[in-house]
């Protein structure tokens, strides 16, 4: 049975939206940036909308000077997209573990509307939020308004994604391409010798989880001779295909959604899309079950694999800025870190390229004055470079820099030892 469906145009279906209202806005590949840019049009009529998300993708619009007085970004993560904003103090950032944002949904940050982008409903009415479940699951549970961009491009997902025409305030119907990212692109030789070194650690039967980036990428083009490797993952790109058409990744050993691969979003291109789209072997579920640490430590050997920005000579990781410089956010990293340090078998691995493409060193003394520790020293156990591995767990202070050391790029080792003689009084 085909239910009849009302669709508004987009000026009518934000007229809800008032001065002093919290709007979250669903990221990923699924912004609605189609909303987005009409919101924009009603500007004059507009002052203090809050708008809060974590990784927004393409130009958002409404974080040009123009719009502040009308629109107050209040972010928990920092995408390229409102970088800027930030750092100029025209936005504002929260930090916050991601498996904790639904819990501040129903408490600090309530919503008044919640702007998704969905597929178009089935015959029974449900829509789904695609690719970007995580804490948008959470926000249209809580919100008193939602408004969705329906979108026939948006691929039917599996898991928390499913919701109901009746839950929607307003729906609007526009077509338009979902953002893309190929990572694989990007991969480079230091990258794929990471890749290697990694995948060496990684045992047939693990569960992973790939953070954002590069280097995940060049793991998963490293894993061809494993053997029933599981995924658990708070995001997955484009890289987990292959694995999967060759039967590397099957999730047969995993103990928790065994024979599925668990995901909070996933990021890529159209490719992964279409591979997700209605494809009962991938279930995207609420980010507060994903990313809880005490429910990844219930898979055998979960390998957590996270990038870094800069790491001291201790084991402090800065994963989320460049100094005082707002890069992005705290994200998923210490949940899964922490997750996989108590799963049986588990490995939490920082892993980042000797030096930035700029030359500058990511193997540091000290971090640069303003930087966020995201992992601890307490959390870390592995840190992978192109030359190496560091294995930090249960090594004092100057054990832990010798061994960062020996990682280090060539050129910068004299410089970190002599820090280090500083610093403990002996190398």
């Amino acid at each position: 049975m085909k239910l009849p469906f009302i669709y508004k145009t987009a000026e009518e279906a934000l007229s809800v939206i008032q001065s002093g209202n919290r709007v979250f806005v669903q990221g990923s590949a699924q912004t609605p940036l189609y909303l987005l840019r009409e919101l924009g049009k009603q500007a004059s009529r507009l002052q203090d909308v809050e708008l809060t998300f974590i990784t927004v993708q393409g130009d958002i619009e409404l974080d040009k000077p123009e719009y502040a007085q009308s629109f107050h970004i209040n972010c928990m993560f920092v995408s390229g997209s409102v970088r800027k904003a930030v750092n100029e103090g025209r936005a504002d950032f929260i930090p916050v573990f991601l498996s904790d944002i639904p819990d501040l949904f129903r408490t600090e940050l309530k919503l008044d509307v919640a702007l998704v982008q969905v597929s178009p409903p089935d015959a029974h009415g449900y829509c789904s939020l695609g690719v970007s479940v995580d804490i948008a699951r959470s926000a249209v549970n809580t919100a008193r308004h939602i408004i969705a961009q329906v979108n026939p491009r948006v691929p039917r997902t599996h898991g928390d994604s499913l919701i109901h025409t009746s839950r929607f305030t307003s729906m609007v119907y526009h077509q338009e391409e979902l953002p893309e990212v190929d990572y694989g692109v990007k991969v480079g030789e230091n990258e794929l010798t990471i890749g290697k070194l990694i995948a060496g650690l990684i045992e047939d039967g693990s569960t992973l989880q790939m953070g954002i980036g590069t280097i995940p990428d060049a793991v998963m083009k490293s894993l061809y001779n494993h053997k029933n490797l599981g995924v658990h993952t708070e995001m997955c790109s484009d890289g987990i295909i292959d694995l999967f058409d060759k039967d590397i990744i099957n999730n047969s050993q995993k103990t928790i959604h065994p024979n599925k691969t668990v995901t909070g979003f996933a990021i890529g291109t159209r490719r992964l899309y279409d591979y997700v789209d209605d494809n009962p072997a991938f279930a995207f579920l609420d980010i507060d079950y994903v990313n809880n640490p005490h429910v990844i430590r219930r898979n055998p050997k979960v390998v957590a694999i996270n990038s870094a920005i800069e790491v001291d000579i201790t084991g402090q990781v800065c994963a989320d800025s460049i100094g005082s410089l707002q890069y992005s956010g705290i994200g998923g990293q210490m949940d899964f870190m922490r997750g996989a340090a108590l799963s049986e078998g588990g490995k939490p691995i920082i892993a980042l390229t000797s030096r930035t493409a700029k030359g500058i060193n990511r193997i540091v003394p000290f971090l640069k004055p303003g930087a966020g520790v995201v992992t601890t020293r307490g959390h870390i156990h592995y840190v992978v470079t192109e030359y190496g591995t560091a294995y930090l767990f249960g090594k004092n202070l100057r054990q832990r820099a010798k061994s960062l050391i020996d990682i280090a790029h060539p050129d910068d080792r004299e410089m970190l030892e002599k820090a280090c003689i500083e610093r403990f009084h002996r190398f």
